[in-house]
């Protein structure tokens, strides 16, 4: 069976804002549907074949295109000069709107059952605020350097965090910071650095980056059947 992929499509955010997104459908029958918070650099092409991995594992999938609130087609690699040029993007956005686009996302595909928010760098930042603030029925986050930041706010649903101890950008004491904020959350970690689920990075882990994914894969099995989840 051929596996799916996606393609790019156009939404509205509730105040006016037009962004692109990626989104993907399963070849058979939905499992709920996920919304993937992209990292730093836009949703490139290693970011849509997440989307579309997720697809064949059973979800609808979309991937907001984020720096669309800067320009659109914003698409960067991994070099030091595209990651200061990434966040740089990053800190033009405000917080708020990031979670409006992310909501917009959750409206498109809500259709296909309860949905999840899984985030990568910044975007684990994002999942981690999606769980606290949007009708998610669970969040995932990847190495959310930023989520010390908003402890403040605590996640209405379960989030399970995947962090590499070798990550120079969250230390262990921010990690234990998150861990005493959020009791309810699933923890683990991973003897890899930052960035590991991603394959065309250097710090990318095959063994860390797959063990991540089937955790997920067994998180989401398990939160969209049986979290009830709260309209907004």
């Amino acid at each position: 069976m051929k596996s799916p992929t996606g393609e790019f499509t156009t939404l509205m955010a509730r105040d006016g804002h037009e962004f692109n997104a990626w989104l993907v459908a399963p070849s058979g029958p939905a499992l709920g549907a996920v919304v993937i918070a992209q990292e730093i650099f836009g949703v490139n092409r290693h970011i849509r074949a997440v989307a579309d991995g997720y697809a064949a594992a059973g979800y609808v999938t979309i991937a907001p295109c984020l720096f669309d609130r800067i320009r659109r087609g914003i698409e960067l690699g991994y070099s030091e000069k595209e990651t200061q040029e990434g966040r740089g993007y990053r800190l033009q956005i405000p917080k708020e709107k990031t979670l409006v686009d992310l909501n917009s996302s959750i409206n498109v595909v809500k259709h296909a059952g309860r949905v999840a928010v899984i985030g990568y760098c910044w975007g684990g930042t994002l999942a981690y605020l999606a769980a606290c603030e949007l009708p998610v029925a669970c969040a995932v986050s990847y190495y959310g350097g930023q989520i010390k930041d908003h402890l403040a706010k605590s996640p209405r649903r379960q989030v399970m965090y995947h962090f590499g101890e070798q990550d120079p950008y969250i230390p262990p004491a921010d990690i234990e910071k998150i861990r005493a904020a959020d009791p309810n959350g699933e923890f683990h970690l991973y003897p890899a650095d930052h960035g590991f689920n991603c394959d065309e990075r250097a710090t990318y882990d095959a063994t860390s980056a797959h063990l991540a994914r089937e955790r997920t894969l067994a998180f989401l099995e398990k939160k969209m059947d049986d979290t009830k989840v709260e309209s907004k």
